[in-house]
C-alpha cells in the first residue's frame, strides 16, 4: 500500500472509531493534515474502497473501514502508533484497579476460609479503607444472639456502617506477628461488647491490613487465634 493511501486508511481508521460516523475526504483534509487536494484524497478513497479497505454505506456518504482494513491497521500500522495523550493514565488507573482485585480476591479467599472453620464472622480491611467480611450469619444463628435479636442486629450494623469499625480498628495499634484478643467489655465499641474479636495485622503484596475473627464471648478462642495465625503467616508469604 502507498505511504499516502496508509496515511488516509489510518485517518479514516481513526475518525471512524470516534464517531462510528461514515468519514469524508473534507474531514480527512481538514482534521488529520494531509498536504494533499481533497480530489486527491477521494481519488485515493475510491481506490481504498476498490481494493476492499472501505466501503460506502449510503450513497454521498463518506466511507467506513472494513474488516481487512482493521486487518492491516493491526498487523502493519497499530504498533508504530504513538499511544493517545490519556493512554498512559488509563493504563496507570487500570493497574491500580486491578492491583486491589487482585489483593480483593486473595482476601476474600483466605476471609472465606477463616469465616468457615471458626464457624464465626471474619474480616479484614482493604485497601478502599474499607472492611470486608464474610459469615455473618454465623454470628446471628449462635444460640445467645437467637435469644436476643437486638443485640444480634447491633452487631450487624456495626459492620455495615463500617467508619466506626474501622476507626475501632486503627485505634488497636496492633504489632507486628501478634494476635491481640479482645473479649467482651474490653472493646471500646459497645455495640459489639457482647461479642469477642481476635485480632491481628497482616502484610499482603506491600498492604498493611487489619484481619480478625468475631464472635460471641463463647468461642473457642484458643482454635480461632491458631486460625488466625495461619492465615496471617499465608497472607505475609503470599
Amino acid at each position: 500500500m502507498q505511504n499516502r493511501r496508509q496515511q488516509i486508511l489510518q485517518a479514516i481508521i481513526a475518525e471512524y472509531l470516534q464517531t462510528a460516523e461514515p468519514v469524508g475526504s473534507k474531514t480527512i483534509m481538514q482534521t488529520y493534515n494531509i498536504n494533499v487536494s481533497p480530489a486527491t484524497i477521494r481519488a485515493d478513497m475510491a481506490g481504498l474502497e476498490k481494493e476492499g479497505f472501505l466501503i460506502q454505506p449510503y450513497t454521498s456518504a463518506g466511507r467506513i473501514p472494513t474488516d481487512k482494513a482493521y486487518r492491516v491497521f493491526v498487523d502493519d500500522i497499530m504498533q508504530d502508533l504513538a499511544p493517545a495523550p490519556n493512554v498512559e493514565s488509563i493504563l496507570e488507573d487500570y493497574r491500580h484497579q486491578l492491583y486491589n482485585e487482585n489483593l480483593k480476591r486473595e482476601i476474600f479467599d483466605a476471609i472465606n476460609l477463616l469465616s468457615k472453620f471458626s464457624t464465626n464472622a471474619a474480616f479484614a480491611t482493604l485497601p478502599n479503607s474499607r472492611t470486608f467480611f464474610l459469615g455473618m450469619s454465623n454470628i446471628i444463628k449462635k444460640p445467645e444472639f437467637i435469644k436476643d435479636p437486638l443485640v444480634a442486629s447491633r452487631v450487624v450494623e456495626v459492620f455495615e456502617e463500617n467508619n466506626n469499625f474501622i476507626n475501632f480498628l486503627k485505634s488497636l495499634n496492633l504489632q507486628k506477628q501478634k494476635i491481640e484478643i479482645l473479649i467482651g467489655k474490653e472493646s471500646l465499641l459497645s455495640e459489639i461488647q457482647s461479642c469477642s474479636i481476635i485480632v491481628g495485622s497482616y502484610n499482603l503484596k506491600g498492604f498493611q491490613g487489619v484481619i480478625g475473627i468475631l464472635g460471641p464471648t463463647r468461642m473457642n478462642y484458643k482454635l480461632n487465634s491458631l486460625l488466625l495465625k495461619e492465615t496471617i503467616i499465608n497472607l505475609n508469604q503470599q
